[in-house]
Order: C-alpha cells, then structure tokens, then sequence
C-alpha cells in the first residue's frame, strides 16, 4: 500500500496533466511488448503492429535496452528515466534525460541493480559517464517514433476522456469528489490518498500538491515515483474500451471522410471516437466552442453523434452509425434463431 499524505496546501495543488506523458507512455508500452510482457488483450493488435515495426525498423535492441532498464516485472525502475520536464514534450524530456546529475544516476542505479541487468556499458552508466545517456535517449526517441507517435492521437483522446470525466467531477464536487472517482484500486480518506501498491510505504507531499498522469499504456497499478525528493506524481491507467484499436489497424480513412463531409466535421467525427465536452472537443482540434457545437449539431441531426448532459457538461459521442461510418465497417448483425 501506497499512501500519499495532503495537507491543506497539498488539495489545493493537485493538478492532472494534459496529456499522455511520452517517456512514461515508452516505458510502460514495453511493458506490454518486450518479454517477459503482459498479454492484456486490449492492447494485442497494438502489439502485433509494433513488434513488427521494431523488427523492420531495426529498432529490437533499442526497445530491449528500456526494457532492461525498467522491466515489467520490476519492483523499482530508476526515477531518472521518467523526468517531470516531459511534461512539455519528448525533446525536454530526453534533454532532461541526457542531463541527468551524476550522483543521481549513480544512487538509482545501484538503487535498481542495474549492474545485474544491463550489458556491459552499465558500469559506466552507474560511474556518471554521458555516453550511455546520450544512447538511452536516442532509443527512447527511435522507439516512441515507431510504435507511439503513430496512436499518440487516439492515446491522447482515450485520456483526454478520463481528463474530462475528472474535471467534471471537480466541478461538481471540488477535489474531494474528484479524488473519490479513482476507487477502488485509490481510495481518498482525508487526508491520506491509499493507493494499491506492490510494496509498502508513505509519501508526504509537504505543500508540493500532487500531479495525476493519466496513461493510456499503465494497467492495473498507479505508479509512483520511488525518491520522496522529486515532484509528487501518480501515473494511473484509464479505461480503454474493450474493442479499442491502434489508428493503424482501422479501417478509417480521413481524406474520404474530409471530402465527404468536410475537414473540421471529419475531425470532430475522428475525435468523437472518444466521448467529449464541447469545450473538450474546441481544445483538442483549436476550433472555437460555437464551432464544435455548429459542428456537433449536424453531426447529431444525421444520427452519427448523440448527447447526453452530465451534471452540468453536455458530453457528445457517436452512435453505432457514426462508429461505421468513421472506421468503414459496420457493426455485426445478430439474427434471430
């Protein structure tokens, strides 16, 4: 059990990020791919796809090298390889990578056993040498080209889901009601936030508030950065629905659907895909609201979108004809016996 102590200043800093962090997001996806992987089936057409396109590209070690680092089945990874200057993207975060202090590198790696894992540069890794860094950050930024900027939309989408579901609770019930939606595997008992966690131990935010990372490819269990010292974060997983598929593996095809029913409506259409706000959906494409509503409202009065009003939001997705018609096959049809 994790548990994460807040003090008044802690509730007023919570925060949750934007969007999929790309260097946790990397991480975690060779969880899924590189042995000893979890076969979660929601993520098997995904996986098939970038097994592939490791192995074309030629980009095996390269993935197998983060996954020594931070293995599936590992208790600890080192903090280095997640720093908080990802927030602002993959290049400040692989720079942020490439400046890591030396005592640092040294502490975690002996903290992970790294020596044990890794293959011969590890030794100069855990002296401080800038060599293995500078190699590290050129395999985390061939790895998440290949097989995570191709779905970072749709990865984007399915957060910005569970973002925008958050946020409305947020407003209708503050940070208390918001942190209560994490049950079960987060419990909120004021003043301490439970989490489920491999192992036992607290983490005292001291007036630091508490950054929640939504992330598409995390199962399971929330995870924590290990040192007390950096940025309080929690990277928690979202629900992904039972059919979800890499844009890769869809039938869908834009340029089609832009000639047929325009460009800003074929993106609202594409991002539907995942149930929105119309605040959420103006954000997301950089339309104005009025926009996304114009743009909704037609989409609705052809039966390809509904709404629903949740609490004081309304939130928009699509119906089975819409789904059909944004990914080219329709839905099976059930005969009667």
């Amino acid at each position: 059990m994790l548990r994460i102590h807040f003090d008044d200043r802690d509730v007023a800093r919570v925060q949750i990020a934007a969007e999929p962090d790309p260097l946790w997001e990397t991480v975690l996806a060779m969880h899924h791919l590189v042995p000893p992987a979890r076969g979660v089936p929601v993520y098997g057409a995904w996986r098939a796809r970038a097994r592939r396109e490791l192995d074309e590209r030629g980009l095996t070690r390269a993935a197998r090298l983060i996954s020594t680092l931070a293995p599936a089945d590992a208790r600890y990874f080192p903090d280095f390889l997640t720093p908080d200057a990802a927030r602002d993207g993959l290049a400040a975060g692989l720079e942020a990578l490439r400046d890591t202090p030396r005592v640092r590198l040294t502490t975690e790696s002996a903290r992970a056993a790294l020596p044990a894992r890794l293959p011969r540069w590890t030794g100069a890794l855990a002296g401080g040498s800038r060599q293995p860094l500078d190699e590290l950050a050129a395999a985390f930024q061939e790895v998440y080209r290949a097989v995570i900027a191709p779905d970072w939309t749709g990865a984007a989408a399915t957060v910005d889901c569970d973002r925008g579901g958050r946020t409305r609770m947020l407003c209708r019930g503050g940070v208390d009601g918001m942190l209560n939606t994490f049950r079960p595997a987060i419990r909120w008992e004021p003043p301490v936030l439970h989490v489920d966690y491999p192992r036992d131990r607290d983490l005292r935010l001291e007036g630091r508030g508490l950054r929640l990372i939504p992330s598409h490819f995390c199962w399971r269990s929330p995870i924590a950065l290990a040192d007390p010292g950096l940025p309080p974060v929690l990277v928690y997983p979202v629900q992904h629905a039972t059919d979800w598929a890499p844009a890769a593996t869809r039938s869908c095809h834009p340029q089609a659907l832009s000639a047929l029913l325009g460009r800003t409506r074929a993106r609202i259409l594409a991002a539907l895909d995942a149930p929105a706000t119309t605040g959420e959906l103006a954000r997301r494409l950089r339309v104005s609201a009025p926009s996304a509503s114009e743009h909704v409202s037609a989409l609705r009065e052809a039966n390809l979108a509904r709404s629903r009003r949740d609490g004081c939001s309304v939130v928009h997705a699509l119906t089975p004809l819409g789904t059909a018609l944004l990914h080219g096959e329709l839905a099976p049809v059930r005969r009667p016996r």
